[in-house]
């Protein structure tokens, strides 16, 4: 089904709250606000928000379903993608699926042919067409009380956990765990959609520009193999080669050790589907 052609609009809410989430990130620069303490806090929050909640639990798990975990441990790795505050998580999942059954044409909502600027950060600021779509991609979590309640209260749940950072660890904490890790999670994960589709090497033959970019991959715990996402879809595990390094699929691969991941979907790629590099 095609979706319309629309132009896109604004949306000016999500263009104001990046710019200050731009803008509150600089306080990072504030001696007063520096503390090893708190980067710490950030970078646990970044496996937490990313690795454990986009990567694992938004993208692996609710859109793909390349595994099975209890329903609490899935809420959990929900939760976590929730605190990431990347959007709603039915938006995010509907997106994501929208991307891999268009990718890199018209109907993919971040297509990669637009321009760099626009598969980063330019389609999140416009009503892009693929949004009438969503609902359409997102039926099998819609309804789902703990989805609805992560889907509706996203920027809440942010505030409340910076009162709780603050109550902790001041100002500092705040700023670390919130404005700068929010603001490194939010391009670490929109590099997937523009520089995996720009930069890299391509180790499978597959109809649309994806690659397999290192250094987004160390950003996002193994979002950045993003070529062989692209060639075995359905997979729990991104990094094939022994150097592509994947720590989300080592988590799914210890989970599935304790019994809490079964169902798992790991494609072995046959060496005819491999190109040279």
């Amino acid at each position: 089904m095609e979706t319309s052609l629309a132009p896109p609009q604004p949306r000016w809410n999500v263009i104001a709250f990046t710019l200050v989430l731009h803008v509150a990130a600089l306080l990072a620069l504030v001696p007063a606000n520096f503390s090893w303490s708190a980067i710490a806090v950030a970078v646990l929050l970044h496996w937490l928000t990313i690795g454990c909640g986009i990567s694992l639990g938004f993208h692996r798990l609710a859109t793909h379903r390349s595994f099975k975990v209890p329903k609490f441990l899935e809420y959990f790795f929900i939760l976590c993608g929730t605190l990431a505050a990347q959007g709603a998580v039915k938006g995010w999942v509907g997106y994501h699926r929208l991307h891999h059954l268009h990718a890199d044409q018209t109907g993919d909502p971040h297509n990669s042919s637009e321009g760099f600027w626009w598969s980063h950060i330019g389609w999140l600021m416009h009503t892009v067409p693929a949004r009438a779509e969503l609902d359409r991609y997102t039926k099998d979590i819609a309804g789902d009380p703990f989805y609805e309640f992560c889907h509706r209260y996203y920027i809440e749940l942010q505030l409340v956990l910076a009162v709780v950072l603050f109550a902790i660890g001041g100002m500092p904490f705040v700023v670390w765990g919130i404005f700068v890790r929010l603001f490194v999670g939010f391009h670490a994960t929109c590099f997937v959609n523009s520089a995996c589709h720009v930069w890299g090497y391509r180790t499978h033959a597959v109809d649309d520009t994806s690659t397999n970019c290192w250094w987004v991959a160390l950003l996002t715990f193994g979002e950045g193999w993003h070529n062989n996402h692209h060639a075995f879809q359905s997979s729990a595990r991104y990094g094939w080669r022994w150097w592509e390094l994947d720590l989300v699929w080592h988590t799914v691969q210890l989970l599935e050790a304790l019994g809490l991941a079964t169902q798992v979907k790991a494609a072995q790629p046959s060496r005819s589907a491999v190109n040279s590099r």
